[in-house]
């Protein structure tokens, strides 16, 4: 176990980030899970009314380092092409 302040002072703070990292992807999967479920079921007004929230989230935990760049940038593609699929 640590035992300097300065690596006591660490584990804290580790602590207190993980515990918000975690928060923030939860956040994320249960949006895009919910925009897929709304695209699965047809419901295209609702989709499209959820995108903005959903692309922000996503783009926000690419800044914060929640998932990469590229990840982000999967994730808003196919929703979108799963969306134009449906139209």
């Amino acid at each position: 176990m640590a035992n300097t302040f300065s690596s006591l002072k660490r584990v804290r703070q580790t602590r207190r980030k993980t515990d918000v990292n975690r928060l923030r992807k939860t956040r994320l999967r249960h949006q895009i899970r919910s925009v897929r479920r709304l695209i699965e079921q047809k419901d295209a007004g609702a989709a499209k009314a959820a995108l903005p929230a959903t692309f922000s989230l996503i783009d926000r935990s690419a800044k914060w380092g929640i998932i990469k760049k590229n990840t982000a940038a999967r994730y808003k593609s196919r929703i979108t092409a799963r969306l134009k699929a449906m139209a």
